[in-house]
Formats: structure tokens, sequence, C-alpha cells
């Protein structure tokens, strides 16, 4: 699983609202963050590039629980 909490936390760092996204990214693009769920490598390149960061920064690899 993949979580954007690292994006999020960027974004409060900077006082960045999700608003500001949407200059970019579709209102379904921003919600599909904001529930973790897959969205394209562009979607992410746009995001490395508007806040100038590397991906590490924005997105944290969470590993499932094997049982």
């Amino acid at each position: 699983m993949f979580s954007y909490k690292k994006l999020w936390k960027l974004m409060i760092d900077r006082g960045v609202k999700k608003g500001e996204l949407r200059g970019f990214l579709s209102s379904a693009t921003i919600a599909k963050l904001g529930k973790d769920e897959y969205v394209s490598m562009e979607v992410l390149d746009k995001l490395c590039n508007y806040f100038g960061v590397s991906i590490e920064e924005i997105i944290e690899h969470i590993p499932d629980n094997e049982e």
C-alpha cells in the first residue's frame, strides 16, 4: 500500500491548500490522493515538480502485513 500522508504534511508545512492543486490536478485525482488510492506516475511527477521535491518526500510505501 502507498500513503500520501507525506504530501499532506508537506502542504501544511508550506501553507498550500488543496484548492491550489486544482490548477493542474482534477478534483477526482485530489480525492484519490486523499483516500490513498492509485494515481498515475504523471500525477506524481506533477506534484514533485510543483513542490520541487523527490518522490519519496510525497509518497510512502507501507508493506502489507503478511500473515
